[in-house]
């Protein structure tokens, strides 16, 4: 089987119930987001792997069942049948509650090991937090995304509940990333001369 089909060239794609849309649908560009989000997660898994393996192994962990729930919300988004039809024989894989709880759980777990903090702070540190909070901009955006499809069409709830939450597990793990390599959070200061 051949990757390309050329069905696309000329700017419309295909969704999960057949129909076409056109490439600059609000349901293409929010799992499209959704993807450049699970790239992103992928390349900081790729770096924490590369030197502190055995340090971050629990966050990999996490993070790699991210990804695959993330592809789970690609799929949700690009089946326009929501809710689903009672005899639906697609078998669409769809976002489920329990999973945004299981983010919670692990957002809890990681921020026992921080300081709190009583302040901005600059996204950075190392190279590993610095990708970290990348994909937690690219999660905002993936929410805003779907929060306008959402406008416009019903879609799984939980979708945005779940990329609301991530974003905040994201940029805890960033921080506790910074942590763990012995790297203090840099206080945002509005009065600081450059």
């Amino acid at each position: 089987m051949k990757i390309y089909t050329k069905t696309g060239d000329k700017g419309g794609t295909g969704l999960i119930d057949g129909s076409r849309v056109s490439k600059t649908n609000p349901r293409i560009v929010a799992y499209g987001t959704v993807d450049e989000l699970n790239s992103n997660i992928g390349v900081a898994i790729a770096f924490l792997g590369m030197k502190h393996k055995d340090l971050f192994l629990d966050l990999i962990d996490i993070m790699t069942r991210l990804q695959r729930e993330l592809f789970i919300i690609g799929s949700d988004l690009a089946d326009p049948r929501y809710p689903p039809p009672k005899r639906d024989l697609s078998s669409t894989p769809r976002m489920e509650e329990n999973m945004t709880l299981v983010l919670e759980e692990a957002i809890d777990k990681f921020e026992i090991e921080l300081d709190p903090i009583t302040f901005f702070i600059l996204p950075g540190g190392c190279i590993e937090a610095s990708l970290l909070h990348v994909a937690r901009t690219v999660s905002r955006r993936a929410e805003i995304t779907v929060a306008l499809l959402s406008k416009e069409e019903i879609i799984n709830p939980i979708v945005l509940a779940y990329l609301n939450r991530l974003s905040d597990f994201l940029f805890v793990a960033a921080r506790l990333i910074n942590k763990r390599l012995g790297i203090k959070d840099i206080a945002w200061r509005s009065s600081e001369k450059v």
